[in-house]
């Protein structure tokens, strides 16, 4: 299972992985946002999808199950050294990212693909420079994936 992207400029990627931030990014108050669930069963069919989150509101488990993927739960005093450890542990190189906050700035430079989304929290504007792409909600972020020329179409030289 992969994502294969040939962007004019860049090597061919494979994606494989794509690491997700729940609270911010794919969830308001710990409750996933509408189109979420079905868009990740979606993307699910071509790569493994990993849930990571220090559960501030305490509903990752439950997120999880919904999505019927696995969660990893961090520690809130490091989040964002453990994102960017997790993703390098995947492979950086096969690995995409969506996030918006701060705690996601390793995670979405270390990805071959970083995406930045402004959810209804707002992003943090080093979550924004970190990204490749910066996507004004999470369903167009997680679109992406499932419309990969749209991103050879922001992303080629």
């Amino acid at each position: 299972m992969a994502l294969i992207l040939e962007i004019p400029g860049r090597a061919p990627v494979s994606i494989e992985h794509l690491v997700l931030d729940l609270n911010g990014t794919l969830a308001l108050d710990g409750r996933l946002l509408p189109g979420v669930k079905e868009t990740i069963a979606e993307i699910s069919k071509s790569m493994k999808v990993h849930l990571l989150t220090a559960d501030t509101h305490g509903t990752g488990g439950a997120v999880a199950r919904e999505l019927g993927i696995e969660l990893h739960r961090l520690d809130p005093d490091n989040g964002a050294a453990q994102k960017g450890d997790f993703v390098r542990r995947l492979g950086a190189g096969r690995t995409a990212a969506i996030g918006n906050g701060v705690n996601d700035v390793e995670m979405l430079r270390e990805a071959v693909l970083g995406i930045a989304v402004v959810g209804p929290e707002g992003a943090a504007t080093k979550a924004l420079l970190a990204a490749d792409i910066v996507a004004e909600s999470p369903l167009t972020a997680l679109n992406l994936l499932l419309h990969p020329k749209r991103i050879v179409a922001t992303l080629r030289w």
